[in-house]
């Protein structure tokens, strides 16, 4: 995309480790580490959620966009050369984890669609933050999987959610046990990826499912996807809950939808 690129610096005296592109409603958020294959640091995790705390709280945004810098990865997660600082210890995981575990609950916390274009390389942490995201789309080369056992690491509730709620326990259990890495066409048949399309078109095909996305009515795809994951809970509806799926019929929008239908025509919604 030939977009304006926006750094979110670490620190005054590092390049970026985390970008926003933006093109009309549709945000970019890149992982940017190429060097590294987009590895996550601890500066980069809080850098991170900074940013889709941000992108939430944007009204004109319709959709969010998450990929890794190039072609090659995704992200393979933690970079483990920051383990001897950072996490060589229970103490200091301690404190290493609420950061991590933030920026991913930013994720899942997000009110608009999220699609995660999936380019190479796509395991642990990379695979936590691919799996928050709404639609998957990756290449036919790309590689899952969650190898943490081989390190002696226990992948925490936090960065399994995403896999539990795509996936299910069974898969999740699988990954965790065996610590196998696996093809595309494996991830699309356990659901961990929406579609596999060929590595050239993995770009454009992202682009154009979020171009679909923000060509619908904005608030609508935020109650879709809040009542997809309420209807997860078994609890009773509350009555504001089940008051809630009329609000549509209120909108400018729905206004604007229904009529352009009537007409023939395709509508451009405001987000009122």
């Amino acid at each position: 995309m030939s977009v304006p690129v926006t750094p979110l610096q670490d620190t005054a005296a590092t390049p970026a480790t985390v970008l926003v592109q933006r093109e009309g409603s549709i945000a970019t958020v890149i992982l940017n580490r190429p060097e590294k294959l987009n590895a996550t640091t601890k500066p980069m995790w809080r850098l991170l959620e900074d940013t889709v705390r941000a992108l939430d709280a944007d009204d004109t945004i319709r959709c969010v966009i998450f990929r890794g810098a190039g072609i090659k990865a995704f992200g393979p997660g933690n970079d483990i050369s920051e383990f001897e600082n950072h996490r060589s210890s229970v103490e200091k995981a301690r404190e290493y984890g609420p950061i991590m575990h933030g920026a991913l609950r930013a994720i899942d916390q997000l009110r608009h669609p999220a699609v995660a274009m999936i380019h190479g390389i796509c395991v642990g942490g990379g695979l936590g933050i691919a799996s928050l995201c709404d639609i998957r789309i990756c290449g036919e080369s790309s590689r899952f999987g969650v190898p943490v056992s081989k390190l002696g690491l226990a992948m925490s509730h936090d960065e399994m959610a995403g896999l539990m709620r795509i996936a299910g326990p069974d898969v999740t259990l699988e990954l965790l046990l065996e610590g196998r890495v696996f093809g595309a066409a494996e991830a699309l048949e356990k659901r961990i990826v929406s579609r596999v399309v060929e590595d050239a078109l993995v770009e454009q095909s992202a682009i154009e499912c979020a171009q679909r996305i923000a060509d619908g009515a904005p608030l609508v795809a935020r109650w879709h996807k809040q009542f997809v994951r309420r209807s997860m809970d078994r609890t009773p509806l509350s009555a504001q809950e089940y008051d809630e799926a009329f609000a549509c019929f209120g909108t400018e929008d729905f206004q604007i939808g229904y009529q352009a239908f009537l007409s023939k025509r395709n509508p451009v919604f405001g987000g009122k």
